[in-house]
């Protein structure tokens, strides 16, 4: 049998898995309507929580199915449709999918033909989730707790401690963008092709944020995410071109 990734055996096993979990989501939703009712609660408020709800997951749909068309072209559709469809982040998928591929001499547009690469990706995407999965139950509770501790004893020292957590996090990712600047001392600017489309998506989140103050839109806040990505993601183009 020749390997492919989008071979329809793929497709069918990343369905059964995702339809269970639809499965389980369709139960909860019968269960929480029926313990809405006999908490007394009328009709039309299930109604418009159930319909809000359902609306403002279409923004960070739009923004996954952006992660599902970056990975297809490598991955094919199954595992990134299963990936961040399950459990996966679409920040962690990429980063860790390319700097697989890129350890495997391959690069992030390249379809993987060799079944020993595509599982070695696959590997490296799931223990790296899985730790997370591990952690959570075991210090989450904890943390928390220090956390609340030290906002009882001084309320600005626990905002800090919280926005350095938040800082380190993005610190990781911003390593991954600037890995390469300094490439362009040796005559390659490729590097800053990262650097300027990050740069365009973070100007189009701050655009999106001053319209929806001024014009006081919410939705612009839910849908600015996917927003700046689909806006990066096509400046990439043309930044590429000109840096080469």
């Amino acid at each position: 049998m020749k390997f492919s990734v989008n071979h329809p055996i793929l497709f069918i096993m990343v369905a059964a898995v995702i339809l269970l979990v639809l499965g389980q989501s369709v139960y909860f939703l019968i269960r929480a309507v029926k313990r809405a009712k006999e908490l007394g609660i009328e009709k039309t408020t299930i109604k418009n929580t159930i319909s809000s709800a359902a609306i403002f997951t279409i923004a960070p749909a739009v923004a996954i199915l952006v992660g599902v068309i970056t990975l297809s072209k490598s991955l094919g559709i199954p595992i990134p449709w299963l990936r961040l469809s399950v459990i996966g982040s679409l920040s962690y998928e990429t980063i860790a999918a390319n700097t697989t591929l890129e350890a495997l001499g391959l690069k992030g547009g390249d379809t993987i033909t060799d079944p020993s690469a595509f599982v070695t990706v696959l590997w490296v995407m799931t223990v790296g989730i899985i730790v997370g999965l591990i952690l959570v139950p075991f210090l989450t509770k904890r943390i928390q707790k220090g956390v609340k501790n030290m906002e009882k004893r001084d309320k600005k020292w626990g905002e800090i401690f919280s926005n350095a957590m938040f800082l380190g996090m993005i610190s990781a990712f911003l390593g991954y963008v600037f890995c390469d600047v300094s490439n362009v001392f040796k005559g390659d600017t490729s590097g800053l092709i990262p650097v300027l489309v990050m740069g365009v998506s973070a100007v189009v989140m701050a655009i999106c944020g001053l319209l929806a103050i001024k014009l006081k839109k919410r939705w612009l806040t839910d849908y600015a995410l996917p927003i700046s990505l689909v806006v990066g993601m096509a400046a990439a183009i043309p930044v590429t071109n000109l840096l080469g």
